[in-house]
């Protein structure tokens, strides 16, 4: 599967970027630093933080055949979304 297209977020504080990171190791992903890669089960991404804009760009890089590009952005969309409302 191709690279799907970036999704930006902003107004993502510090803690809210460490909270992120930390749900992230807690499901098994190494999301360590502000930026990087990081693959579970056939889905890798890539994501760029940057504290001084407050902005966080995840890019879906690879999915695996039975799950689809819009499958993950969906969820990660929704993990970001669910940060900043808590």
């Amino acid at each position: 599967m191709a690279q799907s297209s970036p999704q930006v977020f902003t107004g993502i504080a510090p803690e809210r970027y460490a909270n992120l990171s930390q749900k992230a190791r807690s499901a098994g992903i190494e999301m360590n630093g502000n930026s990087g890669r990081a693959s579970k089960m056939g889905v890798e991404v890539e994501w760029h933080y940057s504290p001084e804009r407050q902005e966080l760009t995840l890019t879906c890089l690879h999915t695996p055949f039975f799950m689809s590009a819009d499958d993950v952005n969906a969820r990660l969309h929704a993990l970001v979304s669910d940060s900043l409302t808590a």
